[in-house]
């Protein structure tokens, strides 16, 4: 089994920046990508950023060049650096990673942006 802890959520200003942790732990063998997705109330579960294997990175279109996403492998942990929130990114935010085929979720982390 395969373990995602989250960390770093909490209330911030908007304008603010938070960076959000996770690390994976259990039957960890060979990540091949790791994510962040949120949900806003009432809304579809939506992908933020995504780091493959190798470093490649992709991005919301609306959040790019405010958020980072990076990794450290031999932590199996990866981060989500946001700067510059908005009062409409307040959502819970999930930690996913994709392995061997399978993939995890955490169990999500409360971001509130105050306006």
């Amino acid at each position: 089994q395969v373990q995602l802890v989250e960390s770093g959520g909490g209330l911030v200003q908007a304008g603010g920046s938070l960076r959000l942790s996770c690390a994976a732990s259990g039957s960890i063998v060979s990540i091949g990508a790791m994510a962040w997705y949120r949900q806003a109330p009432g809304k579809q579960r939506e992908l933020v950023a995504r780091i493959i294997r190798g470093g490649t990175t992709n991005y919301a279109d609306s959040v790019k060049g405010r958020f980072t996403i990076s990794n450290d492998n031999a932590k199996n942990t990866v981060y989500l650096q946001m700067n510059s929130l908005k009062s409409e990114e307040t959502a819970v935010y999930y930690c996913w990673i994709a392995q061997m085929g399978y993939t995890y979720w955490g169990q999500g982390t409360q971001v509130t942006v105050s306006s």
